[in-house]
C-alpha cells in the first residue's frame, strides 16, 4: 500500500506526494541537483550531510543501487525528492531498488513531487530547511518545525563525518568495463600524499593512486606539525559539508602548510585554502549542483564542463593580492580556481573526479602529480 508523504518548507511551502525508502520524518536543507543520472553516488556523497536532495531530472531509480557506486559507506544526504521512481530497474550492476536501498540505511524519500515546481520556487526563493515526512502531521506544523532548524551557517559538519584515525589508501579507480580475468596495470605509487578528510569521496582518492599517490588520510584536525613530520611529497585538501569558515582549526592549518609543500584543493578544500590564505567565503542563494556547469579556464581560455556540489563560494575581491582567480562559472561569474603559484597551491571550487559528471577536468589530478615531481 502506497503511503502518503509531505515535503514541507521553512517559508510555508508544501508539496505532497508518496513515500519511498524509510517511514518517518527528516529534516534538513532542501537543495536540488540538475545531474540525469549517478544518484546513487549523490546520495553517498559526505558534502550531503544535512540535506535533503531533489533531483531535478524526472526518472530516478532506473539503475537500481549497487556497492560500487557508492563514494562512502552509507547515504550522507538525509532524505530525497523525486519526481517518478522506478520500481523495477533495468541494469546488469543492479543490486536492489534504490526505494530498498534507502529504506535498508534509514533514509526518507517521497516521490510524486512537481520537482520542476520545487527547483523553480528554491532558485527563487533560496535553499532552505525543509522537512519530509510520513506521518500524520499537519503540513503548517511541519513548516514551523522548519523554521526553527538550524541552518547551515555556523555549521562545522565537516569535523563531525570525518575519520577518527589516519589509515592509508592504494585502491586505483575502478574500470567495470574490462571483461572477467582481465586486470590493468598497477600504478606505480611514487608520492606519498597526505588527504585532508573533511567528508571526502572515495573516488577522489582512487583518482589520487592513479597518478601514482600513496595516500593517508588524516582527520580534520591534524596538525601541520603532524603532517611535516610525515615529510610529504603533496597534501590534498578533500570536500566536504557545512560552512568552511566553521571547520575547527582547518585555516590556520592550512596557513602553516602553504608554502612547504605542495597543496591541491577541492571543493571545501578549495574553500578553505582561500581562508587560509585571508580570503573570505559566503553562502549562495541556491548553490551550484549538477553535471553541466561551465567553467572558463582563464589560463588557456579554454572552457569545461564540471560536476559540482556547494552552497558556499568563495569571495574574489577578498583575495585581491593574495591568489590568483584561475577559473570562474560562466553562469554567474563566481570564483571556480586559485593558484598561488610561490606556494606551489593550487585549488577548484568544482570536482575534478566527477562521479557522477564529465570527465573534463580530471587532469588536476596529474597536474598535482607533475607539481610534486618538481617539487
Amino acid at each position: 500500500m502506497t503511503k502518503r508523504a509531505v515535503l514541507a518548507l521553512a517559508d510555508g511551502t508544501t508539496f505532497e506526494g508518496r513515500a519511498f525508502g524509510a517511514s518517518g520524518e527528516t529534516v534538513g536543507e532542501v537543495v536540488f541537483n540538475t545531474s540525469m543520472y549517478g544518484y546513487q553516488e549523490i546520495l553517498t556523497d559526505p558534502s550531503y550531510v544535512g540535506q535533503i536532495v531533489t533531483m531535478a531530472y524526472p526518472e530516478m531509480g532506473n539503475i537500481g543501487a549497487n556497492a560500487a557506486d557508492e563514494e562512502a559507506g552509507l547515504p550522507h544526504a538525509v532524505g530525497m525528492v523525486v519526481r517518478s521512481l522506478t520500481k523495477t530497474p533495468s541494469n546488469w550492476r543492479s543490486q536492489e531498488t534504490l526505494d530498498a536501498y534507502l529504506a535498508r540505511h534509514g533514509r526518507v524519500g517521497i516521490e510524486g513531487v512537481d520537482t520542476r515546481r520545487l527547483v523553480r520556487h528554491l532558485r527563487t526563493h533560496g535553499a532552505q530547511t525543509g522537512i519530509i515526512s510520513t506521518e500524520n502531521v499537519s503540513p503548517g506544523a511541519l513548516s514551523e518545525r522548519a523554521r526553527a532548524a538550524a541552518g547551515m551557517e555556523g555549521m562545522d559538519l565537516a569535523t563531525g563525518v570525518s575519520c577518527k584515525e589516519p589509515y592509508v589508501f592504494t585502491t586505483p579507480s575502478p574500470d567495470v568495463f574490462l571483461a572477467p580475468g582481465d586486470k590493468r596495470p598497477e600504478p606505480e605509487l611514487k608520492y606519498d600524499v597526505i588527504a585532508y578528510d573533511y567528508g571526502l569521496k572515495r573516488s577522489m582518492l582512487q583518482y589520487l593512486v592513479d597518478v601514482g599517490c600513496r595516500v593517508t588520510v588524516v582527520p580534520s584536525h591534524f596538525t601541520a606539525e603532524q603532517v611535516l613530520a610525515k615529510k610529504p611529497h603533496g597534501v590534498f585538501l578533500a570536500n566536504g559539508p557545512g560552512d568552511p569558515a566553521a571547520v575547527k582549526g582547518a585555516d590556520r592549518t592550512v596557513a602553516a602548510l602553504l608554502g612547504k609543500v605542495p597543496v591541491f584543493g577541492i571543493c571545501l578544500g578549495h574553500q578553505i585554502m582561500a581562508l587560509a590564505l585571508g580570503g573570505r567565503t559566503y553562502k549562495m542563494k541556491f548553490g551550484h549542483r549538477g553535471g553541466n556547469q561551465p567553467v572558463k579556464d582563464l589560463t588557456t581560455g579554454k572552457v569545461e564542463i564540471t560536476a559540482q556540489n556547494h552552497g558556499f563560494a568563495v569571495d574574489d575581491a577578498s583575495l585581491k593580492g593574495k591568489a590568483v582567480v584561475t577559473h570562474i562559472n560562466l553562469n554567474d561569474g563566481t570564483v571556480e580556481g586559485l593558484a598561488v603559484p610561490d606556494a606551489r597551491a593550487f585549488s577548484v571550487q568544482y570536482h575534478p573526479e566527477a562521479s557522477p559528471g564529465p570527465h573534463d577536468a580530471r587532469y588536476l589530478f596529474s597536474r598535482f602529480a607533475t607539481l610534486m615531481a618538481g617539487s
